[in-house]
Order: structure tokens, then C-alpha cells, then sequence
């Protein structure tokens, strides 16, 4: 798949969240990279950039102290090619990034991996 077509789902499910989700991103940049880099993996815990399909860094909203302003932005990655790699059709593409985009933002909105999994976001 071409990259452009990539990033072009990750708007696509975007753009899909609901307008009370939607309104709350500020301070969250969500970005394409093909692979993660070593010192994602890292932070990540996953050994393998095959196996990361995406990655949240930053403080997420439950946790921002008052008066949080000023800082960088959050940073929200999903990786392409572990995604293309786990899917055999564009469909299945597109719902991966689905999954993997809302699960990142269950990270961004202050869930915890066994939460996001029990609610079936897991990624």
C-alpha cells in the first residue's frame, strides 16, 4: 500500500471519532512512521518493531496537572508496515488502523493496557 493511502486511513479514522472524543484532542500530534525505532521499542517494551503497531508518549489527560500549557505535544505513532504485514486485504488495513488509532487514544484519554483490552481495543 502506498504510504499516502496509509495516512490517508489514519485520517479516515479520525475523523470517525465521536464528536464528544473529538472535541477533546489538543496537544496531540498522531504521525506515520514505517517501523519503530530503537529507542520506541524501548519505551514500548516490545523488542520486536514487527510486533508495534503503534505507540502513545506523553501525559495523558488524566494526569495533566493544572495549568498544563506550554509543553510539546503529545505524540501518538502508528507504525505501517507491522500493520500491512498483519493484513491480507485494504479492508483489513483499514480496520487495523481503526483498532490501533482508538487504542492509542484510549492511551491519550488515561486507559491502561488491561482496561483498553477488556473494552476491546486492543491493538
Amino acid at each position: 500500500m502506498e504510504r499516502e493511502r496509509f495516512e490517508q486511513l489514519v485520517e479516515e479514522a479520525l475523523a470517525g471519532l465521536p464528536p464528544q472524543f473529538a472535541v477533546r484532542l489538543e496537544n496531540v500530534s498522531i504521525m506515520v512512521e514505517d517501523l519503530a525505532s530503537p529507542e520506541k521499542l524501548a519505551r514500548s517494551g516490545i523488542n520486536d518493531p514487527h510486533h508495534l503497531l503503534g505507540l502513545y508518549e506523553g501525559i495523558p489527560l488524566t494526569e495533566r496537572p493544572r495549568g498544563y500549557y506550554g509543553v510539546l505535544p503529545d505524540r501518538i505513532t502508528i507504525f505501517r508496515l507491522p500493520i500491512e504485514e498483519m493484513s491480507r486485504t485494504e479492508e483489513e488495513v483499514k480496520e487495523q488502523v481503526r483498532r490501533t488509532v482508538m487504542h492509542e487514544l484510549g492511551h491519550y484519554f488515561g486507559m491502561d493496557e488491561e482496561r483498553l483490552r477488556r473494552s476491546g481495543g486492543g491493538s
